[in-house]
């Protein structure tokens, strides 16, 4: 699973929506017009349109679509509508976010107690793990 690590600023400049990555680089490259495109993604020519023209986000379906169309699967469309998405909503509620308190915790401090416990936890684990050679007059599998 991918890590996520805490945003320090915020994004300088506004994300590129995916329809105008459609609009402006994959349907060119591709030679197709609106109308083929929208029949080879079974949908109607008008909800391309509105893709294309930002007036309708990225939905998880419409994601699988384009990812399948375009060959690049359907993450890189979603994560695309979402960094915008969260762009968007962090402009337009910025006065609000500023009077909610963070609880971020800190980060633990290496070489204290707890860094101590989990390596100790970690070493009798790994210890246990370890296999025992047999004892004298014990019995002993047969190897193959």
């Amino acid at each position: 699973m991918a890590r996520e690590y805490p945003v320090t600023s915020e994004p300088r400049m506004k994300p590129t929506f995916p329809g105008e990555i459609l609009r402006e680089d994959v349907l060119p490259a591709l030679r197709l017009s609106v109308s083929a495109a929208a029949r080879e993604l079974r949908i109607s020519r008008q909800t391309l349109h509105r893709i294309l023209s930002g007036r309708q986000s990225i939905t998880p379906e419409m994601a699988l679509r384009i990812g399948q169309f375009c060959g690049n699967g359907p993450g890189l469309w979603l994560r695309m509508q979402l960094r915008y998405d969260l762009w968007l909503a962090g402009k337009r509620m910025a006065g609000e976010l500023k009077r909610i308190p963070s609880h971020r915790p800190e980060p633990a401090k290496r070489g204290g107690a707890a860094a101590r416990t989990a390596r100790s936890r970690a070493v009798k684990k790994s210890a246990a793990s370890i296999r025992r050679p047999a004892q004298a007059g014990s019995p002993r599998r047969k190897s193959a």
